[in-house]
């Protein structure tokens, strides 16, 4: 088959009623978002098209009132800008607000913009097969950022954990992490610790968590949050980094027979909560599949 022809299902005409959603992060250039999008948007004949916006964290509130502007079908947002386009927004839902970050961008009928995470229900969608497994085990969680954000309120909401560790470059950013969801921990198992003092943590727990840019294509790509590798049998290693498929993370902790588990799915996951929440329809998940050659 020629590639044009396999192509073609994915290719769709631009005309002027063509909608416009968005990517808006630094960096963005790694992104599959628009790959799943276009594909999902084409294969249900939908006149719109997905694009990646590289913003600096200066320009966040200019994009924002493009948004606006332009009449955007919607948006998506990515590091590092997950909290901070909080305060452009108009309005959040009660699961934005629980987690202090915002994903994606919903604009209303009457032209006010409405912040949403997607980013929860679709990290925890691959761990389903593991609930059982993940009751009163423990976790670690690395970072404390946006994404980490929504692991954690994922992790408290759907699972009973005995222990659920933030290890965080900036303990006192992740400690204020721990202190915003303290409604949801009323039995105190969300804890912090410095990354030099992480080890036994990491021993004991049943699922780490990558929720940084480590491993990234990029500057990143080399990184891991545990250089250590000291995984073991039984472990679930789940990385949120997607570009590359396997990172360093996943390779290390594949190498020790831990069990990893790719970034792709959460990314898929949260994308079609979002393309729901923007075109009333629910994503097509075979033709985006085919799209990312997975």
């Amino acid at each position: 088959m020629a590639l044009v022809d396999r192509l073609r299902p994915h290719v769709m005409t631009l005309a002027a009623r063509t909608r416009l959603a968005l990517l808006l992060g630094d960096p963005v250039a790694h992104s599959r978002s628009p790959a799943i999008h276009n594909a999902a948007f084409a294969a249900l004949g939908i006149e719109a098209v997905y694009l990646a916006a590289r913003v600096e964290a200066s320009h966040l509130g200019d994009a924002v009132a493009g948004l606006r502007a332009l009449g955007a079908l919607g948006a998506n947002v990515t590091i590092p800008h997950k909290q901070a386009i909080v305060g452009h927004l108009d309005a959040l839902t009660p699961v934005a607000e629980a987690i202090g970050a915002v994903n994606t961008v919903v604009p209303q009928p009457d032209g006010t913009l409405l912040g949403t995470n997607t980013d929860a229900a679709g990290f925890f969608e691959p761990l389903r097969p593991h609930a059982g497994t993940l009751s009163g085990a423990e976790a670690v969680v690395f970072g404390a950022g946006g994404a980490a954000r929504a692991v954690v309120y994922a992790l408290l909401t759907e699972v009973r954990l005995a222990r659920l560790t933030l290890v965080a470059r900036s303990p006192a950013k992740a400690e204020r992490l721990a202190q915003s969801f303290a409604a949801l921990d009323p039995n105190g198992v969300l804890h912090v610790a410095e990354p030099t003092h992480a080890d036994d943590y990491v021993r004991d727990a049943t699922l780490l968590v990558n929720a940084t840019p480590l491993g990234m294509h990029g500057a990143h790509e080399a990184a891991t949050p545990w250089p250590a590798a000291d995984f073991r049998s039984g472990q679930l290693v789940y990385d949120l980094v997607y570009a590359p498929a396997e990172t360093r993370f996943l390779r290390e902790a594949a190498a020790r027979d831990a069990t990893p588990l790719g970034g792709l799915a959460m990314l898929v996951g949260q994308a079609a909560e979002a393309f729901q929440l923007w075109t009333g329809q629910p994503m097509p998940l075979p033709p985006v599949y085919r799209a990312l050659g997975a």
